[in-house]
C-alpha cells in the first residue's frame, strides 16, 4: 500500500548517530594522560527527509500491503536524542541514541497499492500511519591524530535500528475485481536489525583564533541488513564551555528482499550544541 507520498513529517533528533554525532562536537585537544577522562555531551535537532517502504504481511503471511514513505516528518509526537563521548588518552567510547514517534493521516486517498494492484478510481481510502523509530550506535574509538589542526579517530562498533510502523485504513467505494480481507483494519510490523560498523570521525580546525572547525563523520557496516552507511559534515565554532555546529547528515539502509523494511534512507540538516568537561 502506498501512502503519504506528499505528507511532510518533522524529525527532531538528539543524537549524532545514524550518524553518530557525538564525535562531531568533540574538542580538538592534545593527547590526554591516561587515567584522566574527558567527556562530551551533545544535544541536537536533525530534520531529515525519510524515504523508503514498509511491507505489511496479509493474513496468509505474504507481503500484501505496501506503505511508501517519501516525506519530511512533520507530525512529531515525541522525540529523544542524545549522545555521550568519553575519552581516556587515545582510547574512547561513545553512545548515540535517537528515538522518535511520528504520525499522520490522509483522507480520500487513491495513493495506495494492495498486493500488486492499485486501488481503482471508484474507491478511496482514509489512512493513518504511526511510526516509532529507534537508532542506537555504540562504538569504541582510537585516536590516530591529535594536534591543533586535526583530530582523527578510528572506530568500530555496532548500530541498532528498530522501526515499529502501524497502519490504519478504511476503504470506501467500488473495488471492482480487487479482493481484500476487509475494507478497514489495522496492520503493524515490528522490525529490528543489528549491524557491525567501522568508520572514521574527527574535525579540522582553522582560523587565526582556532575557533572555527569542520566536523566530519563516515561509517559503513553490515550484518542483519545487507549494507548500512552514514556520512556527515558541516561547520562549527568553539567556546570555552564547548561548541556549536551545523552539519548535513545522511543515513542509508539496504535490506534483503522479503523484509518488512525496504531500503530506508534519512537525510537532512542538523543543528547541535556540545558541552565538554
Amino acid at each position: 500500500m502506498k501512502i503519504f507520498s506528499s505528507v511532510t513529517v518533522l524529525l527532531c533528533f538528539a543524537i549524532g548517530a545514524l550518524p553518530p554525532s557525538p564525535a562531531l562536537g568533540q574538542s580538538a585537544q592534545p593527547d590526554a594522560d591516561f587515567g584522566k577522562w574527558q567527556f562530551t555531551a551533545t544535544l541536537y535537532a536533525w530534520v531529515p527527509i525519510i524515504d523508503g517502504q514498509v511491507n505489511f504481511p496479509d493474513d496468509k503471511g505474504s507481503t500484501g500491503i505496501h506503505v511508501s514513505m517519501k516525506n519530511v516528518l512533520s507530525h512529531l509526537k515525541m522525540t529523544f536524542q542524545g549522545s555521550l563521548d568519553a575519552n581516556n588518552g587515545r582510547w574512547g567510547i561513545f553512545n548515540d541514541i535517537v528515538y522518535v514517534d511520528v504520525g499522520g493521516v490522509k483522507s480520500k486517498s487513491h495513493d495506495l497499492i494492495l498486493g500488486d494492484v492499485g486501488i481503482p478510481a471508484t474507491a478511496t481510502a482514509d489512512l493513518s500511519l504511526d511510526l516509532k523509530s529507534l537508532i542506537w550506535t555504540v562504538a569504541g574509538e582510537y585516536r590516530v591524530a591529535s594536534d591543533p589542526a586535526w583530530t582523527v579517530d578510528l572506530m568500530g562498533g555496532a548500530r541498532r535500528l528498530r522501526m515499529k510502523p502501524t497502519l490504519g485504513y478504511a476503504i470506501t467505494g467500488e473495488l471492482g475485481q480487487v479482493v481484500i480481507p476487509g475494507r478497514n483494519g489495522v496492520k503493524q510490523v515490528d522490525e529490528g536489525v543489528w549491524d557491525g560498523i567501522v568508520g572514521v570521525k574527527g574535525r579540522y580546525t582553522f582560523g587565526d583564533d582556532g575557533k572555527w572547525f569542520v566536523p566530519f563523520y563516515l561509517d559503513v557496516g553490515t550484518g542483519q541488513s545487507q549494507l548500512t552507511w552514514q556520512i556527515s559534515s558541516g561547520l562549527g565554532y568553539s567556546y570555552n564551555w564547548g561548541s556549536v555546529f551545523a552539519t548535513w547528515r545522511y543515513l542509508d539502509y539496504k535490506f534483503p528482499s522479503g523484509k518488512a523494511l525496504d531500503n530506508i534512507s534519512m537525510s537532512g540538516p542538523m543543528l547541535a550544541a556540545a558541552l565538554h568537561w
